[in-house]
């Protein structure tokens, strides 16, 4: 993985010195509130099968998004291989850093270099349809609605009787950024 240069970010790959950082995210109720209802995760006890995705510094596909200006950490940001043409974009970032654009421009940064360095066909994303914000940053980056999905939580959150969307970008529907 390489570093990734935006206006006001750089992507870099994470390394395990980002651990009490990622660790910080999720333990924000509202970071956490569309992915598990608000509640903090504890990071002594990891769900493995945890339906999202919990860095800690070592994953191959996740890259620590810091301001260019000062070196402050922002979030992370990950296009995760389903397979050797396929990948999933995700992001989490600080509630401070909400509403500034910073996550249209790293997810543009990431699915540049996806396509142009990746070798990948298709990136999809994934949210809830009641995440306005994250659909949003999607549909910037240029993704469009593919479908929704109903599926039974054990344990739903408020606004996931609204379903989860699907997005996605093919490599010959984008424009190149």
């Amino acid at each position: 993985m390489v570093v990734l240069q935006t206006m006001r970010l750089a992507l870099s790959p994470c390394c395990p010195e980002d651990r009490v950082d990622f660790i910080d995210l999720e333990l924000d109720p509202e970071v956490m509130r569309l992915l598990n209802g608000g509640h903090p995760v504890n990071p002594e006890q990891i769900d493995p099968n945890a339906p999202f995705l919990m860095p800690r510094g070592t994953e191959a596909h996740v890259w620590t998004a810091r301001r260019t200006t000062n070196n402050a950490f922002v979030g992370w940001f990950c296009l995760w291989p389903e397979n050797e043409t396929l990948a999933e974009l995700g992001y989490r970032l600080r509630r401070m850093d909400w509403g500034q654009g910073l996550a249209s421009e790293g997810a543009l940064a990431l699915v540049n270099w996806g396509f142009r360095s990746g070798g990948y066909d298709k990136i999809v994303g994934t949210t809830m349809a009641v995440n306005h914000a994250s659909r949003r940053v999607m549909e910037k980056v240029g993704m469009t609605h593919a479908r929704t999905d109903y599926v039974d939580r054990p344990d739903p959150i408020p606004g996931s009787e609204e379903g989860e969307v699907w997005y996605e970008l093919t490599r010959s529907e984008w424009s190149g950024g």
